[in-house]
């Protein structure tokens, strides 16, 4: 039998339809449509009252502002927002699952790195930047190293100049400076770049290097300042020679078979639709519990697309203590909402809306639903490297050009990217594997999409199946058997680094 619409839970009172609904469409002997339902919008199961509950996920989505008919269309405008979950009495490791499915595998083929931590999946020549004043001398030299030097090392894969917009102009000391600058001393030491540091300065700005480096990086064979140097020439040059010695380094890496214990995975969705938490999320969050049960690492995010799903999440926090730094994360980040006079439910963009999201509640359900089951181990602060295996909660901005460098700040060596309405996201320092939620958009961005998770909405497919399908390009793609599009195409979005301090 077709499926012409998809429920989640036994005691939902909408569902999802698989394609465009026309009116009179016969869905069941007990539903029929009775006016014009949207792919991916809701259609009610019931009459549903004025003031009545909508469920979905077996969540109270919203309220019904006006009486609503069974089989009618339920968009954006007939829902009035839910209050959002409190913070002071979650209940915490009320859930705690561990019984995961097995991964095929536990190993993975990576770089090793001489001062231990996570593994590198890519081998990278990094190139921080201090401060935009110096990203354009930066970008040309780099486009020099791939054009005279990279051909002399085969086994480096590619040289990325970080270029940010931190820096100057910016309250260095203001309290909460340290999230930005947490965030790019992590990138400079991040597991791709094999310990090889360099760094490039103008000379006047705030972000002086003692405050990226390590003391005894703090070197003239690390870095380069600008101001220094004699002539536009003379400073790509300096650049260019400290790369060679860098490159030949790097060159010679070798990967190695590894543990999963050494792969950190990060989990990220953008462009989200309805088919979001039915199909791609939770076959991700499948092949997170695979991970999770071989030893990997896992990081999901996105604070205020998890903030209404909060204490679904406490429950499978493993002790008080990491609930509390979850519960602490989100009040801080309430905070910083609040401080802007922006309400929770400015987070959904207009695709999000028209994908059949009708508010933050709904669009978070489905977003958290890329976590899977297993326990949470800790919860990092922006930016902020684990000290533990197994799924973190890593609290970052759910923007997704502000999150993906927050997440590589924790050391992710791969980013798994979940996508209803279509996104050409892509990060120069770890690749980026896309997974789309329908059959239509992989069919459209047949070159753009690496996995395609729609067949699980029309019953071709399980999460099971996708989810396996998932886990194993993740280990193809870290061990660089395979390239993802984004890789392909060479597609790398700018570094978009979470500044909460003010700028000056």
């Amino acid at each position: 039998m077709k499926n012409y619409i998809v429920k989640i839970n036994s005691l939902d009172n909408v569902a999802i339809a698989v394609e465009d609904l026309p009116s009179g469409t016969i869905i069941n002997e007990e539903l029929t449509a009775i006016e014009e339902i949207p792919q991916a919008h809701k259609i009610a199961l019931a009459d549903i009252p004025k003031g009545g509950e909508i469920r979905r996920y077996n969540t109270i989505i919203g309220y019904a502002k006006e009486d609503i008919k069974k089989g009618r269309w339920i968009n954006q405008y007939m829902v009035n927002l839910p209050t959002a979950p409190t913070l002071n009495d979650l209940e915490f490791a009320t859930n705690i699952v561990t019984d995961l499915p097995t991964p095929p595998q536990n190993s993975w083929w990576g770089y090793r790195n001489p001062k231990g931590g996570p593994a590198g999946t890519r081998n990278l020549l990094g190139i921080m930047t201090t401060v935009q004043c110096a990203a354009g001398v930066v970008k040309i030299a780099a486009e020099r190293i791939r054009k005279e030097l990279l051909p002399k090392y085969p086994n480096v894969d590619d040289v990325v100049p970080i270029s940010h917009d931190y820096g100057c102009g910016v309250a260095i000391n203001a309290p909460e400076a340290k999230v930005p600058i947490r965030i790019l001393q992590n990138l400079v030491h991040h597991p791709n770049f094999g310990n090889q540091i360099m760094v490039v300065g103008l000379g006047c700005e705030k972000l002086t290097v003692d405050k990226l480096l390590l003391q005894d990086e703090i070197s003239p064979q690390n870095i380069i300042i600008l101001q220094e140097e004699h002539g536009f020439e003379g400073m790509v040059s300096s650049i260019m020679k400290m790369a060679e010695k860098k490159l030949a380094i790097l060159n010679r890496r070798k990967r190695e078979e590894l543990p999963l214990s050494d792969l950190i995975v990060g989990l990220q969705c953008g462009g989200s639709d309805s088919f979001s938490g039915v199909t791609a999320n939770p076959s991700a969050g499948y092949a997170a519990d695979m991970l999770v049960k071989g030893g990997a690492t896992v990081l999901f995010s996105e604070v205020t697309e998890a903030r209404d799903g909060v204490h679904l999440l406490a429950h499978r926090c493993i002790n008080s203590e990491v609930g509390e730094k979850l519960a602490n994360e989100m009040a801080w980040y309430d905070q910083y909402l609040k401080a802007a006079n922006v309400d929770r439910d400015a987070n959904p963009a207009p695709g999000n809306k028209k994908g059949g999201l009708a508010n933050i509640v709904e669009k978070s359900m489905g977003s958290i639903a890329k976590s899977g089951t297993s326990p949470i181990v800790q919860v990092l602060s922006p930016g902020e490297k684990p000290k533990a295996h197994g799924l973190i909660y890593a609290a970052t901005p759910a923007n997704d050009f502000a999150c993906g460098p927050c997440q590589l700040a924790s050391g992710m060596g791969v980013h798994v990217f979940m996508t209803g309405r279509g996104s050409t996201y892509g990060l120069a320092m770890a690749p980026v594997i896309k997974v789309c939620s329908q059959n239509k958009l992989k069919n459209q961005l047949f070159d753009v999409i690496d996995v395609n998770a729609g067949p699980i909405a029309t019953g071709d497919a399980t999460i099971q199946s996708v989810g396996t399908e998932i886990f194993n390009l993740i280990i193809d793609v870290a061990s660089g058997k395979k390239k993802t599009y984004a890789e392909q195409w060479k597609i790398h979005n700018d570094m978009c680094i979470f500044n909460p301090a003010p700028l000056t």
